[in-house]
């Protein structure tokens, strides 16, 4: 791509390959950051100019995130506040790589990793994009609509939406058109795309107010402790192996059968939410939207530093605001904590506390262990009774296990936040979270399909995967209720997304150390030092992440899903190693 000439507007369009007339916007756009670098004033700039950051804020801040921070708080109470602020922090450097290998080049990164690298590796991450956009729009619909059904229209009184299907189907369609015209906008120039720009850092904000409101609301009550609120911001490998927060105390005063037992629950489910954790803290989608959003403005060379500023402010920061409250005040509200029906050793009592049929199962299951091969002539009402005499500890273990959302999260601090306040704070951080999110993931599911097709100047076929993705997240009403169904469509999000994360961060790896991509933009000396160490650190902990999935999956007692992730990804390991071998350079078209 050319550099800024302010006497001509034509150059090449790193889009399309052809030439393009530049707007005049994204020429004064380049004039004022030269000026701003020259004079080593930058800051207001970046602020004024940010941008594609806050695409990835809007959807990093999603569902995942939500209901990953509320696991990591229940589990780990904030001593787990250090995962997501490292995995943030790997994620903006690798992302940071992403961008500098796009401005510097001006290519589009589908078409350099086909041609310089290996197109089994491009094709599988887009592929592993598009079925992500698809699938994981889904429940980002379903949280929007319980926002709205559980808290925003069930105040003053309100009844909310009700479980009617017609009404699923219709709040979705309004939610679907309405996503669809937000992102429309994204792709005109002008106050258009001004208005997107402002509606989605308008709506990021939102969420960040909301729960960092909480942890305001917390604070002035009392209810925080800055002591373990800053030791949880150290890292903690020892909780991929042991219990975290006090769950760990909880396990140590156990006897050594109990101890055993309670281990093994808490350590399956304790890794799976901690890599969930870093999963969605930067998605495989989110490495393919960031390059795409950025070509589309017309940023180069001249924007670089602006673009690990935008990554910086307008992606990190939000998100471990965000992500940092909801553990905060999750770990305030559940973690280590039962109400006192469930803690007594009366069986009626017990049986009264609203969290009793959700601990039942594990509660059972370690009753059965003690009894060993008496466990099937034993009656119901003997076991109950022994599982009211456990000690309050075990207890505390097994409400550890159980899922909490935000909604639960809200009612818990009702009586701190008022239960009107609490209501309408939870009710717009969490459909801000879901709507933001099912706009991003619209808007790349239209870049990644234009791209398959080979028609990235397309705006038709742009449109058509805009529509697939959002038809796709409406769909949630038929598929995303459905226990099977949404076993298997998890299975194949984890199986492209998660565990081909790492591949495609390998990618950008080696893509920032080609000289045939880079030239004599590729960096030397210290500086390459410095990207490969971060790189390689993100790029390492992306494959322990995935590494462990696949090793759960291995132990889930359902071993059908082990078997399809396997054979994937044998066939997909094959098909790279192909590619290498048999992969021929094509001129460059731009």
């Amino acid at each position: 791509m050319s550099e800024s000439n302010p006497s001509s507007n034509v150059e090449a369009n790193p889009l399309t390959g052809g030439e393009a007339v530049v707007s005049d916007k994204v020429l004064a756009d380049r004039a004022m950051l030269q000026k701003a670098q020259a004079e080593g004033k930058t800051l207001g700039t970046y602020i004024k100019l940010s941008g594609p950051g806050w695409l990835q804020s809007a959807i990093t801040l999603g569902g995942g995130s939500l209901a990953g921070s509320l696991f990591l708080g229940v589990m780990g109470g904030t001593s787990m506040l250090w995962l997501q602020l490292v995995a943030i922090v790997l994620g903006v450097v690798m992302l940071s790589a992403i961008s500098y290998v796009t401005l510097s080049t001006g290519r589009r990164p589908f078409e350099a990793i086909n041609n310089e690298i290996n197109p089994a590796l491009g094709w599988g991450w887009i592929i592993a994009t598009v079925l992500a956009n698809m699938i994981f729009c889904m429940p980002q619909f379903s949280l929007c609509y319980d926002a709205l059904d559980k808290n925003l229209l069930s105040l003053g009184g309100g009844e909310g939406l009700g479980d009617s299907r017609g009404v699923r189907w219709a709040v979705t369609m309004v939610l679907f058109f309405a996503a669809g015209f937000i992102v429309l906008l994204n792709t005109k120039q002008g106050r258009a795309a001004k208005v997107f720009d402002i509606f989605l850092k308008t709506l990021i904000g939102m969420v960040v107010i909301c729960f960092f409101g909480v942890a305001i609301l917390l604070l002035a009550k009392g209810q925080l402790n800055f002591a373990s609120i800053f030791a949880g911001l150290i890292p903690d490998l020892t909780q991929f192996v042991r219990p975290a927060g006090e769950l760990r105390e909880s396990v140590a005063n156990l006897s050594p059968e109990a101890s055993s037992f309670w281990t093994g629950r808490l350590m399956g489910t304790q890794r799976s939410v901690m890599i969930s954790a870093i999963a969605t803290a930067v998605g495989i989608n989110m490495t393919f939207l960031l390059p795409y959003s950025m070509l589309a403005r017309g940023w180069d060379k001249t924007f670089r530093g602006l673009a690990r500023f935008d990554l910086s402010t307008g992606m990190a920061i939000p998100f471990v605001l965000v992500t940092s409250c909801v553990v905060i005040a999750s770990a305030s509200s559940f973690h280590n904590k039962i109400d006192d029906q469930l803690a007594s050793s009366d069986v009626a009592v017990m049986q009264t506390s609203p969290l009793f049929e959700k601990v039942k199962g594990d509660l059972t299951a370690r009753v059965d262990s003690t009894l060993g091969a008496e466990a099937e002539s034993t009656d119901e009402a003997t076991k109950l009774q022994m599982i009211a005499d456990l000690p309050k500890d075990e207890k505390l273990l097994a409400a550890a296990l159980v899922k909490r959302n935000a909604f639960e999260l809200s009612q818990t601090l009702a009586p701190l936040l008022g239960a009107e306040r609490a209501k309408l704070i939870f009710g717009l951080g969490v459909f801000g979270m879901g709507f933001s999110t099912i706009i991003i993931l619209m808007l790349i599911n239209g870049y990644a399909i234009r791209e398959m097709f080979g028609r990235p100047n397309s705006q038709t076929i742009f449109i058509v995967g805009v529509l697939i993705a959002g038809a796709s997240g409406a769909s949630w009403v038929e598929l995303w209720t459905d226990p099977d169904k949404k076993f298997w469509l998890a299975i194949l999000a984890s199986t492209f997304a998660v565990m081909l994360l790492p591949i495609a961060y390998f990618t950008f790896f080696l893509m920032m150390n080609s000289r045939e991509i880079l030239g004599e933009d590729r960096p030397t000396g210290g500086r390459r030092l410095g990207w490969n160490v971060f790189m390689g650190l993100a790029v390492i902990g992306a494959t322990a992440s995935a590494g462990v999935a696949l090793y759960e999956k291995y132990l889930a007692p359902d071993p059908l899903s082990f078997r399809i992730v396997a054979v994937i990804w044998v066939a997909y390991a094959i098909a790279v190693a192909l590619g290498f071998a048999l992969k021929k350079k094509t001129p460059r078209t731009t």
